[in-house]
């Protein structure tokens, strides 16, 4: 499922940055699209295209990732860090359901908002309040929580990577 192998490197390697980047962007344009209902309508269908293409992502670096623990030395930080990312995928589907529930609750507030003649009312109207606190707040939950998970692998992943693999002090012979 998916490339272990790019140009020679491990595919992780360069899959986890599509992660990185998508999951934080698709959570912060969930929040927005729950927090200013307008802006569904603005997105139109690129925000559940974005939290899709998110959540496709995870499982490639995923895959990817557990590829390259199998060609690595058994080691407790990357073990952790395995673990961790194991944890993202629930997190990335979190995003895409809220995306395509706020996608639909926005269409079907503005077909029903245009169908009323001339009552002028915008998106924010037209969806009752407890739905938009429900969708504010479970977008920030969704949203707070993948990104935090993200780092959460992060962190762990450059321990992994890292840990031995460079000196507090310049190498002899390279002080810059």
């Amino acid at each position: 499922m998916g490339p272990t192998v790019i140009n020679g490197l491990p595919a992780h390697v360069l899959l986890v940055h599509f992660v990185v980047v998508l999951v934080p962007l698709t959570a912060l344009a969930l929040v927005v699209t729950s927090v200013w209902p307008a802006w569904i309508r603005r997105l139109g269908p690129a925000l559940p295209i974005l939290a899709l293409v998110t959540l496709i992502s995870v499982p490639l670096a995923t895959h990817a990732g557990e590829w390259l623990e199998k060609h690595t030395d058994s080691d407790a930080l990357v073990r952790k860090h395995t673990e961790l990312g194991d944890g993202l995928l629930p997190w990335a589907i979190g995003l895409f359901a809220v995306a395509v529930a706020l996608w639909w609750l926005g269409r079907r507030a503005t077909t029903r908002s245009s169908d009323a003649e001339g009552s002028g009312r915008s998106v924010a109207v037209a969806l009752s309040a407890p739905v938009r606190v429900a969708a504010i707040a479970l977008s920030v939950l969704i949203a707070a929580g993948s990104v935090v998970q993200v780092y959460r692998i992060g962190d762990s992943g450059a321990k992994a990577a890292w840990h031995d693999g460079y000196s507090a002090k310049p190498v002899s012979g390279q002080d810059h």
